[in-house]
């Protein structure tokens, strides 16, 4: 199992969110770059990045710091946030992005998800974003009417690399992941699934590992890392063992 550390970006910072809310915001790193190398020495295996600006504007807003965390290291970066159409997430992955997330395109322009997918065979994950089991989109600011579990599926033969599922009532709250819903969504699908929101321990990671076989192949981590809760050795050493 991977665990993916988080760069969530705003106004070209490093920083992380809780539940989601824009207002709500710590800042853990002015540079990141510096910090990508950082998760680099530390041995993590790929990075996270979300351009959350972008989420909201519906097109990249923190290119430039994205491009610095590119440029910083030589490891798989996926990014999502603020692609919405073809020609944006062509650019990013000749950039050296190495797979792009899809969030609220995969709700309100499914087609660009599958011709994506066609174009870009194991370089499109698709975000499932959900607030009480349904799906979030711009950004989080609106809650659609769809299931999780049923935009999964709506995907389930088009060529998606991996599903990252957030619970976002858990996302930067250190409140425990939601490993039972998780759980859930990846039987219901053939597609791998990332785990994201609410890790805030390796007690976390054990919870996750259990359901393993049922298609849970990474998680994501971004707050618990930052303020030392989560010991990226062990946590590395429990995924790997």
């Amino acid at each position: 199992m991977i665990l993916f550390p988080a760069i969530d970006l705003k106004d070209g910072q490093c920083v992380r969110l809780v539940k989601g809310e824009m207002d709500q915001v710590t800042v853990f790193n002015d540079d990141p770059a510096d910090q990508a190398r950082a998760f680099v020495q530390a041995g993590f295996t790929w990075i996270h990045v979300v351009d959350l600006n972008g989420a909201f504007a519906g097109e990249p807003v923190n290119a430039s710091a994205v491009e610095a965390v590119i440029e910083a290291i030589d490891m798989p970066v996926q990014l999502g946030g603020g692609i919405r159409d073809m020609a944006t997430a062509a650019a990013w992955l000749e950039k050296g992005i190495s797979r792009i997330v899809l969030g609220t395109a995969a709700v309100k322009d499914p087609a660009f998800v599958r011709e994506a997918c066609a174009m870009f065979p194991d370089q499109v994950a698709v975000g499932i974003d959900a607030r009480g089991g349904r799906v979030a989109v711009e950004g989080w600011a609106e809650t659609s009417d769809m299931l999780a579990i049923d935009l999964a599926r709506a995907f389930e033969d088009v060529g998606v690399a991996a599903i990252i599922y957030t619970d976002i009532d858990r996302d930067g709250a250190l409140e425990g992941v939601n490993a039972t819903a998780t759980a859930e969504l990846a039987r219901a699908v053939q597609t791998p699934v990332i785990a994201s929101g609410g890790v805030a321990s390796l007690a976390d990671l054990e919870a996750l590992l259990v359901h393993e076989a049922d298609g849970i192949m990474g998680v994501i981590s971004g707050r618990a890392i930052y303020d030392g809760r989560l010991d990226p050795t062990a946590a590395l050493a429990l995924l790997a063992g």
